[in-house]
């Protein structure tokens, strides 16, 4: 062995034991985190009686909740939302990646010990130690899981969270440098990584998160005692829980705008809403939102409100409430949406004696809403439709985010099994799109809510996305394997609905086309595409944030920002180049923009005012639909 691999040697052995020496150290520390509540005789014997309590209060907990789950048929409850499953996911995927090499392994190392150095130097420790230690050490990486000052307060938590930042930029970089992948399995795979690697941070779990750690301490261990309780009502609800369950009512504290269910179907219910001023728009508003939510993400409370806003704007508002799935509803594909919007439409036109309509689709209502013009468009029945206005919808999925990671052979056979008796939990959904966001969605609330045991807020948000809806299992398949994966929605009459093929070059119909610039489930650039797909005039505008934020941002709010373009761009990134931007919210250009189409008016009088004299309607807003589970 020569000189220099032997003094090499002899500093990974010094920087070694340093790391020995440092885990000793924080043993020690928590020894006597926990050992400071013992401090005397008669405080160390009513500190054992106060943590002999709590260890037997989480005992209990863990046995009644296994004796509980052992007495339950077999089922699926928490299978849905269980991290467990997905990470053991990722592990297979990341089978894949070349980490066994001795050069990635060396670089690694050699990374991993550097950063070791440099970040005890800011406590006095080391080679590269500095005069004293830091009081608030600038540390090389910074992640705002990290954020708090008790992961800077000790060397070790500081060691900790900066290796775990490092190798996650290891990991992640490795898939994202493979070439020998094809472009979807290569998105998938560091899709999984990053997944993976959010799973593990060090803020994950109780012993290696010092904040958890001082809670405990603080709280005599009752914040271990929440924390357990929350962990295993999530674990009975098979869902994550964001928002206080008991803090919201529907037609009490959301959903509040007046107004009655004047039609039901069995798939949705119609709801008209009570118009505030004497005179509105002669042409009325038909709003169809996803039925993977409930409707009232536009109508969370007085100040959030799309409905309320448009009805106060003098816009006479119908919305389409869609009835979660359940068995009854095995067989229901898309041709059901497409011709329930028909109905609804046709509906509407009837009861107000007009010719056409207004319509929205968010989201996948949007992209049904593209289908059902492009069938009344091949029927000679487009004027039915005035207008349309497509909140963050996709009709190309080419370029469709990271859902495209969930839609392979093996994932939609799989939603199969979940789904015997014709539909497709609500949960699993909900934590397929948690996963796309899982440190916000899902990682921040273990550690909030379980680690250190805090109260759930109330936020009516929170509490929408936590309100999941069922999906006919063929219906979302169908979407799956025809749109996502095979992006068959582009290719002209390649898809059919109501006995006509779905052409989109077809729609003339004047429309409406709204993105959100930091949307992740329906990418800017993916909505853009709609735009060379259809002849008629449009509108596009680009909102400030993502896919809901984006969406319902109230002028009263002054938050965020629009784009707008008066030319005729090719390109979003064009778009973008000569692009006026506009404080607040979009919601009152949109409303110019109706004018624009139509500016007459009618008093809102007759059936324009729900439930009036000889108006027979079935009840008040919100309706049943949006009640069910």
């Amino acid at each position: 062995m020569d000189e220099r691999t032997r003094a090499l040697d002899a500093d990974q052995d010094t920087k070694i034991d340093a790391l020995s020496g440092l885990l000793k150290t924080q043993a020690d520390t928590v020894t006597t985190l926990f050992g400071s509540l013992s401090q005397g005789k008669d405080a160390a014997a009513e500190a054992t009686i106060q943590w002999a309590e709590v260890a037997g209060k989480l005992q209990s907990m863990l046995f009644d909740f296994q004796v509980e789950q052992a007495e339950k048929a077999t089922g699926a409850s928490s299978h849905y939302t269980d991290p467990a499953k997905w990470i053991a996911t990722a592990e297979a995927v990341l089978r894949q990646l070349p980490l066994s090499s001795p050069e990635k392994q060396q670089q690694v190392w050699t990374d991993a010990l550097s950063l070791f150095e440099t970040v005890l130097g800011h406590y006095g420790i080391g080679p590269k130690a500095g005069e004293q230690a830091e009081a608030d050490p600038d540390l090389p990486r910074k992640d705002r899981r990290f954020a708090d000052p008790a992961w800077r307060r000790q060397p070790f938590f500081a060691v900790l969270h900066q290796l775990y930042l490092l190798l996650s930029e290891h990991l992640v970089g490795t898939a994202e440098a493979l070439d020998d992948l094809e472009p979807a399995r290569k998105r998938q795979l560091v899709f999984a990584t990053k997944m993976l690697v959010d799973s593990l941070s060090p803020s994950n779990f109780p012993m290696t998160n010092p904040i958890a750690l001082e809670m405990a301490v603080e709280t005599k261990g009752e914040s271990l005692v929440r924390g357990l309780e929350h962990l295993l009502d999530d674990l009975r609800r098979g869902q994550v829980t964001h928002t206080n369950p008991g803090a919201f009512r529907l037609g009490e504290n959301i959903a509040v705008t007046p107004g009655k269910v004047i039609h039901e179907t069995p798939l949705f219910q119609l709801i008209q809403y009570t118009p505030t001023t004497d005179r509105a728009l002669k042409i009325p508003l038909v709003i169809f939102p996803p039925w993977i939510n409930r409707f009232y993400i536009l109508d969370l409370n007085a100040k959030k409100s799309f409905v309320r806003w448009a009805v106060e704007q003098g816009v006479t508002v119908f919305l389409v409430s869609w009835k979660s799935a359940d068995a009854s509803m095995a067989d229901v594909v898309w041709d059901d949406y497409i011709g329930a919007q028909i109905e609804a439409i046709d509906h509407v036109r009837e009861r107000l004696s007009v010719p056409s309509v207004h319509t929205i689709g968010y989201c996948v209502a949007g992209t049904t809403l593209a289908a059902t013009l492009a069938v009344l468009a091949k029927k000679g029945e487009a004027d039915k439709v005035a207008s349309a206005t497509f909140f963050t919808a996709q009709v190309d999925f080419e370029e469709a985010g990271d859902l495209k990671n969930f839609v392979d052979d093996q994932q939609i056979e799989t939603i199969g099994h979940l789904s015997p008796e014709g539909y497709v939990d609500g949960r699993y959904l909900a934590a397929t799109f948690n996963l796309l966001r899982g440190n916000d969605l899902i990682w921040s609330y273990v550690e909030k809510n379980y680690l250190k045991g805090e109260d759930y807020p109330a936020f009516d948000l929170l509490h929408w996305n936590g309100d999941v809806t069922n999906l006919p299992a063929r219906w979302h398949r169908d979407y799956l394997r025809d749109l996502y994966r095979d992006n068959r929605m582009v290719i002209p009459n390649s898809l059919s609905a109501c006995g006509v093929g779905i052409d989109l070059t077809r729609i003339e119909t004047p429309c409406y086309i709204q993105a959100g610039r930091e949307d992740h489930i329906a990418p800017p650039h993916s909505v853009w595409k709609l735009t060379h797909l259809i002849r008629g005039p449009f509108t596009f505008l680009l909102a400030g944030s993502g896919h809901i934020a984006g969406v319902v941002n109230p002028p009263s709010s002054g938050k965020y920002q629009y784009w707008t373009n008066d030319s005729s761009p090719e390109t979003l990134e064009a778009f973008m180049e000569g692009a006026e931007e506009h404080p607040g919210s979009w919601w009152p250009h949109w409303r110019q923009w109706l004018e624009t189409i139509d500016d007459k008016t009618v008093t809102t009088r007759g059936k324009r005012r729900p439930g009036g004299r000889g108006d027979k309607v079935i009840e008040d807003a919100p309706g049943r639909y949006v009640a069910q589970r």
